[in-house]
């Protein structure tokens, strides 16, 4: 069942079955930001969060807003050399799982990805997806909605700025030498 997200675009709940599609638009997601590091480790983080209780939703082109003429989106897929009609792919992505609290021990709503195509950004679709997300946990009973997102990522880190999102943690990491 899909529903109107903003005009133009669609929301799907996605399912079980479109794990190797979740899969590409997190190989997309981090190689737009780190283009020269292999990410086929996130196979077994999609194989370890990946469920039911896992919502995934997709955003695709309304095609009743209209012929859009021949409006492709450019998407590496295995073995094809064609371009897939916008109408029949996703243009974006939100995947969303459960966290705990570490201060107040209350489950809540994380988001792992959010990810529109670079062709459909800056359109308001990654403030929908949001505001769409926002409302789902707040009719589960959640209180808040954790993220991570890179230092790097300022398109990212401006959006949620703009939605009232405050850093809360730090994330830090040490990285160590084999070497003793």
């Amino acid at each position: 069942m899909s529903e109107q997200l903003l005009p133009g675009y669609i929301i799907r709940r996605g399912s079980l079955l479109e794990r190797s599609l979740l899969l590409k638009f997190m190989h997309r997601t981090y190689q737009d930001l780190f283009p020269n590091e292999d990410f086929s480790h996130l196979e077994q983080t999609v194989k370890q969060y990946f469920s039911s209780d896992t919502p995934l939703w997709w955003v695709e082109e309304d095609g009743e807003q209209g012929d859009k003429g021949n409006n492709y989106t450019q998407f590496p897929i295995p073995n094809s050399q064609f371009p897939i009609p916008n109408s029949q792919f996703p243009i974006a992505c939100l995947w969303v799982g459960n966290a705990i609290d570490q201060v107040q021990g209350n489950r809540h709503a994380h988001i792992f990805i959010l990810y529109v195509v670079p062709e459909h950004r800056r359109r308001g679709v990654g403030t929908a997806l949001m505001q769409y997300v926002e409302n789902w946990a707040i009719q589960r009973g959640d209180r808040q909605i954790g993220l991570q997102v890179f230092q790097s990522n300022k398109p990212a880190l401006n959006l949620y700025n703009q939605l009232g999102y405050q850093t809360q943690s730090l994330w830090m990491v040490k990285f160590l030498s084999a070497e003793k």
